[in-house]
């Protein structure tokens, strides 16, 4: 099983002695790819940092974002687990999974980015901004970027088994599943059901998806399940305790969408 998670805005703290090494990370068919918006964001940030703040869509408030940017080449790393933040990791909970999930977890979990295309959760990176909507002057939109590099490394990494997205849309539209992979992917939609004068209405939501879509990895990965395709997620997700709607997709070459239905958040 794959895992595909959007990153947060977000990030820790770093202290550490151990500075960025690009060859360090895992993927390194996306090491030029990395390199190029690396460079370009480093020269961005050192400059004008209006136009940063501007081209990464920062407010007054994030001014301090650009100098950090400025500084990746030199700035201290830590597993990019321990760097991303939010909801959605706070719900995770990597740190405080048995040993066994956290195993699962490495083998089994990337992170997208806008600067790194993905990275695996023991990936030594810094605390960076850049969103995966980000236009930079020479290399220009990210999403469109990290299309090919990641096309051609990520259908290896997926190889026979399922791949769940739950990625948002901005970090969905660097790659997409194609073809016989695709029929094996499940993009994830949490909705919340309430009833109102005995009829029940569903919604989306957002601060609560996030959430339920962390605790819903982390079941998995505790659990030890290994749902070959979507239709045995769905299963696995009921034997969780979820509540799980979907149905195989109308056109061949389509991803799966399961939808979760809660009702407390």
């Amino acid at each position: 099983m794959l895992v595909l998670l959007p990153p947060s805005e977000g990030k820790a703290t770093v202290r550490s002695r151990t500075r960025l090494d690009l060859g360090a990370l895992s993927l390194p068919g996306l090491t030029g790819a990395r390199a190029t918006v690396l460079h370009e964001l480093v020269a961005l940030c050192s400059g004008d940092t209006e136009k940063a703040r501007a081209a990464l869509g920062l407010s007054e408030g994030l001014r301090g974002e650009v100098a950090k940017n400025a500084g990746l080449l030199s700035a201290p790393v830590r597993p990019a687990g321990e760097i991303y933040t939010g909801v959605l990791y706070d719900a995770l909970g990597l740190a405080t999974l048995s040993p066994a999930a956290k195993r699962r977890a490495t083998r089994a979990l990337l992170v997208f980015s806008g600067l790194w295309g993905a990275v695996g959760v023991k990936d030594p990176i810094p605390a960076y901004r850049c969103p995966a909507g980000v236009r930079l002057p020479g290399t220009g939109p990210l999403g469109a970027h990290w299309r090919r590099p990641l096309a051609e490394v990520l259908p290896e990494v997926a190889g026979r088994g399922l791949v769940l997205d739950l990625r948002s849309s901005s970090y969905a539209s660097m790659w997409r599943p194609e073809g016989e992979l695709a029929e094996r992917t499940a993009t994830v939609r949490v909705l919340q059901s309430t009833v109102v004068d005995g009829v029940e209405k569903r919604g989306v939501v957002s601060h609560f998806n996030k959430a339920t879509k962390g605790r819903l990895v982390r079941d998995l990965l505790e659990s030890g399940a290994a749902p070959r395709d979507p239709a045995a997620l769905a299963t696995v997700l009921e034997e969780l305790g979820y509540v799980v709607e979907g149905s195989a997709p109308e056109k061949p070459g389509s991803a799966w969408r399961l939808d979760v239905i809660v009702t407390e958040l």
